[in-house]
């Protein structure tokens, strides 16, 4: 399935070799996300995640491209001077799609959200991403209205997010009940309950259960030959042995919680302060528990990009 990008958007966009003839083959590719790298961990943990990322990817099959933007070009796959700029420079922006072309404008550096990463690999004309965990609505939402631009651009943007459930530090309930409004199918791997990032248990039976990644790729051929717009949320439980189970984690979030109440953080900052304090809390376990969960979606990502590419 080859895509022709259009001749409007060509001018701001830099394909790595290896992604850009894998494209044009009509192979499979998986974009991968840049906040988990500049905002989500530290270094040098993060550019070694990223690369292992890459590699997992790449064992099961297919392509990556860790997508980003850097001096305000659109980049889908990275070198690896590119990948270790946005591990280990400060001056790296969080930008979510409203901040695109004002970063490319500017000619600056931003590390892709969920959202972004989505707009950019369809750009491209990739279908799979994955990621560590999605955004969605946050805590009290109902008087703050932090509501993640990931539900939205999920709602229209044809890519698959395959993600560990939305982050358990939302308001998961809340943030089913706007992915159904929306449309937006969320799928839950081999499980009928939905996961909560951390943990293979949310509390929550998932809308939509799949049992292996080709049963998915089916999936999203037939949503998209039905003409259905938007994407859909593949979510895909930690590994057994790399989990912190809900009633442990719980008290560790709460915290977090109030932590960051107390120093009145809102918005974008919310997420990498809470991420990061609950790695401090929990003495690093939890950030072993995302590396783990990113990899494992990567190689799911991976097993559905092949397949949907076989699909044809």
């Amino acid at each position: 399935m080859t895509h022709q990008i259009d001749p409007s958007v060509a001018p701001y966009l830099d394909l790595h070799p290896e992604v850009a003839a894998a494209l044009a083959a009509g192979q499979a590719v998986v974009a991968l996300e840049s906040t988990i790298i500049s905002h989500g961990m530290p270094f040098p943990q993060n550019v070694e995640m990223a690369r292992g990322v890459e590699d997992v990817v790449r064992a099961h099959g297919a392509v990556p491209a860790t997508i980003a933007v850097l001096g305000g070009r659109l980049k889908v796959g990275l070198t690896p001077d590119e990948l270790h700029l946005l591990a280990t420079d400060k001056g790296v922006d969080k930008i979510s799609t409203r901040d695109l072309p004002v970063t490319v404008a500017l000619g600056r550096h931003g590390a892709t959200t969920v959202a972004s990463t989505m707009r950019i690999a369809a750009l491209a004309g990739i279908r799979v991403f994955a990621t560590g965990g999605t955004g969605g609505v946050h805590r009290g939402a109902g008087s703050s209205m932090d509501i993640s631009a990931d539900l939205l651009e999920l709602a229209r943007t044809d890519v698959c997010v395959v993600s560990a459930g939305v982050k358990s530090i939302l308001d998961i309930g809340l943030t089913l009940e706007v992915l159904e409004t929306q449309g937006v199918p969320a799928i839950t791997l081999g499980e009928t309950e939905f996961p909560a990032f951390y943990s293979r248990q949310s509390g929550f039976t998932s809308p939509l259960t799949v049992q292996t990644p080709a049963e998915a790729a089916r999936v999203l051929k037939a949503k998209w030959d039905l003409g259905l717009s938007g994407g859909v949320m593949l979510a895909n439980p930690v590994p057994a042995g790399a989990e912190i189970p809900a009633a442990e984690i719980t008290p560790h979030i709460e915290q977090a919680l109030r932590d960051m109440d107390a120093l009145g953080l809102t918005g974008k900052d919310t997420t990498p302060y809470l991420l990061g304090r609950i790695v401090e809390i929990t003495g690093g376990r939890s950030l072993e528990t995302n590396i783990a969960l990113v990899r494992n979606n990567a190689m799911v990502a991976a097993q559905v990009a092949v397949a949907y590419a076989q699909l044809g």
